[in-house]
C-alpha cells in the first residue's frame, strides 16, 4: 500500500538484493525505485489510451515535490489521450523513426556496447554467432517494437525442433538483448519475460576412466602436431580449452609455470599454475618465435580435431573436450590429492573457497599445486607407458 513519502523517508529506504518500488500516497501513479546499488529514482506508472501499462522515468536527482508535479502532469496527459512516455522517447531519439529500430541495427549495437564490454571473447563471439545465424535471418529487418512473446516462442520452437540446446542458447541471447533494450528505454519490456528454456539440460557428468585417458593420449600422438600437443597439455594441467589454445609465450614464465592474466580467466582473476616436468616438456618442444606457444596463431577448429581424435579412439563412449578438465580433477582426487588443492589448480572461487573463506584465506598453495600436478603427470605417464615415471625435478620459484 502506498504511503505518504518524505525526502527523509526516501533517503532511509534500504537497498535489497533486487530492486523494489515504493508508492507515494502524495501523488497518483508516482513510485520510488530503490536499486541494489542504493540509487533511488522516480517513475510514473500509468495506463495509456490504448489500455497499455506505461512507465515514465523521471530525470535523475528530481526533488520529491517536483516529481509529484511531473507525475500529476503525466496522469493528466494520459487522461487526455496522450502518452508522455512515448513523447519522451520520441524527443530522446529525435527525428529517428521507430522503424529505424531494427533488430539488425540494434543487435550490432548490443554486441559492440554490451557483449564485448561485459563478457569474455568466447562468450560474445558465441552470442554474435547466434544473432548472425539464427536471429537476424528471421527478424533482421523487423522493428524491435514489433517483436512479441509469440514471435519469440515460435522462433525458439523452430530452433528446438532439431537443436534443443542451441534453442536454450538462443533464448538466453534474446533475453539479454531485450533486457538491454528495456534498460535503455528503447522498448517498454522484454518479450522474453516468462518464457521457459525450450530444453532440459543436465550438468556435465562425463569422466574419462584410466583406459579412456590412455586411448585419448595415444590418439593425440596419432594426430600429432600442435593440436595433439595442446590436448596432452589439457590432460596434464586441467586448463580450460581456451586457456590452453590461446596460451601466449608471454604467459609461460620460464620453464616451470604458466602465469595467466586476469583478462583471459573466466573469473577475471590472474592464475599461476605450476608445470610438471611432462607439461613443461610439451611446451619446450614447440617451435619458438611465434606469439603463442603453438606458433603465430592459437589452436582452433576444435570440432575437426575432436573428430580426428574420436576416429583414433575407436568405440569410446561420447565425450567432450571439457570432460578432460573434470576427468583430471576426479583423477587427482582418486589418487589422494586434497580437494582444496584441486580447486586451486582449477582456479575455482566457489566450493572450499567460497564466502568468508575466500575473503580471508590468502595462502597461494603454489607448492601444493606443484606436487599435485607432478603426481598426476607421473600417474598419466605410468598409465600410458606401463612403467613408473622417471621424474627430473625442476627448481621452482615462488
Amino acid at each position: 500500500m502506498a504511503k505518504l513519502l518524505t525526502e527523509i523517508a526516501i533517503r532511509n529506504l534500504k537497498p535489497r538484493a533486487i530492486r523494489y518500488e515504493v508508492g507515494d500516497a502524495g501523488a497518483r501513479c508516482l513510485r520510488v525505485i530503490v536499486h541494489p546499488s542504493g540509487v533511488k529514482s522516480y517513475v510514473v506508472r500509468y495506463t495509456n489510451a490504448a489500455g497499455r501499462r506505461r512507465k515514465l522515468t523521471l530525470p535523475t536527482g528530481t526533488a520529491l515535490i517536483v516529481a509529484r508535479k511531473l507525475a500529476a502532469d503525466a496522469v493528466l496527459e494520459a487522461a487526455q489521450g496522450n502518452d508522455p512516455a512515448a513523447a519522451k522517447q520520441a524527443a530522446k531519439y529525435g527525428a529517428r523513426s521507430r522503424a529505424d529500430d531494427t533488430v539488425e541495427r540494434l543487435a550490432d549495437d548490443f554486441i559492440e556496447r554490451h557483449a564485448k564490454a561485459k563478457t569474455r571473447e568466447n562468450s560474445w563471439r558465441a552470442t554474435a554467432g547466434i544473432f548472425r545465424r539464427i536471429i537476424q535471418p528471421a527478424w533482421g529487418k523487423r522493428s524491435v517494437h514489433e517483436i512479441r512473446r509469440r514471435d519469440v516462442i515460435a522462433l525458439l520452437e523452430e530452433v528446438a525442433s532439431d537443436r534443443p540446446i542451441m534453442a536454450n542458447r538462443t533464448k538466453a541471447a534474446l533475453s539479454r538483448f531485450f533486457r538491454w533494450l528495456a534498460d535503455r528505454d528503447v522498448i517498454e519490456a522484454s518479450p522474453c519475460i516468462g518464457i521457459a528454456a525450450p530444453a532440459q539440460e543436465q550438468a556435465g557428468e562425463r569422466v574419462l576412466n584410466d583406459g579412456e585417458l590412455v586411448r585419448l593420449w595415444r590418439a593425440t600422438e596419432a594426430i600429432g602436431g600442435r593440436e595433439g600437443a595442446c590436448y596432452r597439455l589439457l590432460m596434464l594441467t586441467a586448463l580450460r580449452k581456451s586457456e590452453a589454445a590461446k596460451l601466449p609465450r608471454a604467459e609461460v614464465d620460464g620453464s616451470d609455470m604458466i602465469a595467466i592474466g586476469a583478462a583471459r580467466m573466466k573469473g577475471k582473476r590472474a592464475h599461476t599454475l605450476p608445470l610438471s616436468t611432462q607439461a613443461a616438456a610439451i611446451i619446450a618442444a614447440q617451435a619458438r618465435g611465434g606469439k603463442y606457444v603453438w606458433g603465430d596463431s592459437p589452436i582452433g577448429h576444435f570440432d575437426r580435431i575432436k573428430r580426428e581424435l574420436d576416429a583414433h579412439m575407436g568405440d569410446t563412449p561420447k565425450w567432450k573436450t571439457h570432460d578432460i578438465r573434470r576427468s583430471v580433477a576426479s583423477g587427482m582426487a582418486r589418487i589422494g590429492i586434497d580437494v582444496p588443492v584441486i580447486e586451486k589448480i582449477l582456479a575455482h572461487r566457489k566450493g572450499t573457497f567460497a564466502g568468508v573463506v575466500g575473503v580471508y584465506q590468502r595462502h597461494g598453495f603454489f607448492d601444493e599445486m606443484a606436487v599435485a600436478l607432478q603426481r598426476w603427470a607421473d600417474h598419466v605417464e605410468q598409465l600410458v607407458t606401463g612403467k613408473s615415471a622417471k621424474v627430473v625435478k625442476l627448481p621452482r620459484r615462488r
